[in-house]
């Protein structure tokens, strides 16, 4: 069933199954990074919504593809996931390895209050 997949494509399907087997009825913190930019989301998925999102997008302050840049998404990502009301949550990384700016943006959340 894996034959032809991507490394990426199989450490993301591990991963997603890992989270749905533990994560309960927890929101999802849903990480993407290109090249240039982070994203992160905090997903519901009872509900099939977004409940708050945050990017280098946002607050465009020249460098982007930064450790830098990745830990101020971190920031503002818990706080308005506070806002909307989200204190637990679980990481998904996608396939996408914990290290640098996905590392960063992790601390970042756990360090502005959000548990995970």
């Amino acid at each position: 069933m894996t034959k032809g997949l991507s490394l990426f494509e199989k450490r993301r399907r591990r991963n997603r199954t890992a989270l749905r087997a533990r994560s309960g009825t927890r929101p999802r913190l849903s990480i993407h990074r290109s090249g240039k930019h982070i994203y992160a989301q905090v997903i519901d998925d009872a509900q099939g919504r977004t409940v708050a999102a945050a990017s280098t997008l946002q607050g465009h302050e020249g460098a982007t593809a930064n450790i830098d840049a990745a830990t101020a998404v971190g920031t503002r990502i818990a706080e308005a996931a506070k806002a909307a009301g989200v204190t637990q949550v679980v990481f998904d990384r996608g396939g996408f390895l914990f290290h640098g700016r996905v590392k960063a943006l992790a601390e970042a959340a756990r360090a502005a209050g959000l548990e995970f």
